[in-house]
């Protein structure tokens, strides 16, 4: 049973960092994070693609094998649900028989477009995301599994529209409201007009560019903050410096050297208990070796 609940009643929000698979997941972990954040925009670059190419099956696959690695509750990005009411249904039953916590459903159209990347939006009416919202409320098996609602409304239409949804999509059952700001100063009034429970996403440069602290925003009613991106940036840019240097025939800055080597290798094996494995094998197939 997920403890998510639990952790969102704290007054500091939780912090729930993304993962793009199983390693990032139990690294995550071991970083002492208490909740893990599977985001759609980085698992679409992950595939080389974008989050609007993405299917449900995918993102069930991916978090069906980090559920199999770590106990930290998971929240799925859950796009736009993958579907109008009717299909919604299923979304919730293949989110929950995974072992998520949580699912986040915009308020966009379906089939997704590539252009939310260019800061171009694609609303649906109020009246539809208040039938999304109805319907994964009466899908779910258990209510402990939390539904998120979210809208960009602000960067398109203005705060008002984006307020006007977000106590439309409460009413209609969300346990959490996810209102994209436009601006830093609409952080304040999203939370003083609405109040909590909400979620905010960081948008470039973590925790430290949101320019308040974990405290104030948990002051303003904010009881999640999610960074959708930092860790496949510094896992990009890691691989990318890697390759070239493999290509111009220099060493790797990180993993160059024999000892660099040595020592990263022993620490994936601490993260994914290779020795727990081996024990096994000692006790089972191996005991005569």
């Amino acid at each position: 049973m997920s403890n998510l609940r639990g952790l969102l009643k704290q007054k500091r929000p939780l912090i729930a960092p993304l993962v793009f698979n199983p390693l990032s997941a139990r690294l995550a972990e071991e970083a002492g994070f208490k909740a893990l954040y599977l985001g759609g925009g980085s698992m679409g670059y992950v595939k080389a693609v974008t989050e609007a190419n993405l299917t449900l099956t995918e993102m069930i696959r991916e978090g069906m094998d980090i559920r199999a690695t770590t106990s930290a509750p998971l929240i799925l990005d859950g796009a736009c649900g993958w579907g109008d009411p009717m299909h919604i249904r299923r979304t919730i039953a293949l989110t929950e028989a995974a072992g998520f916590a949580a699912i986040e459903i915009e308020d966009q159209l379906v089939p997704k477009r590539a252009h939310h990347h260019v800061g171009i939006e694609h609303a649906i009416s109020i009246e539809m995301m208040v039938s999304k919202i109805e319907e994964a409320v009466s899908a779910r098996r258990s209510s402990e599994f939390v539904i998120i609602a979210r809208t960009n409304a602000a960067r398109e239409t203005g705060l008002d529209e984006a307020l006007r949804r977000g106590e439309a999509y409460r009413r209609a059952g969300a346990d959490m409201l996810f209102v994209l700001p436009k601006t830093p100063e609409e952080i304040r009034i999203i939370g003083d007009r609405l109040g909590g429970p909400l979620m905010f996403m960081t948008l470039g440069g973590g925790i430290p560019a949101i320019g308040m602290t974990p405290e104030e925003l948990g002051a303003l009613g904010y009881r999640l903050i999610v960074d959708p991106a930092t860790p496949l940036l510094a896992a990009y840019d890691a691989m990318r410096t890697s390759y070239r240097a493999m290509a111009a025939g220099q060493s790797d800055p990180i993993a160059g050297s024999a000892s660099q080597a040595t020592d990263l290798q022993k620490a994936i094996h601490m993260t994914i208990d290779l020795d727990t494995l081996i024990d096994i094998e000692r006790r089972t197939v191996e005991r005569n070796s």
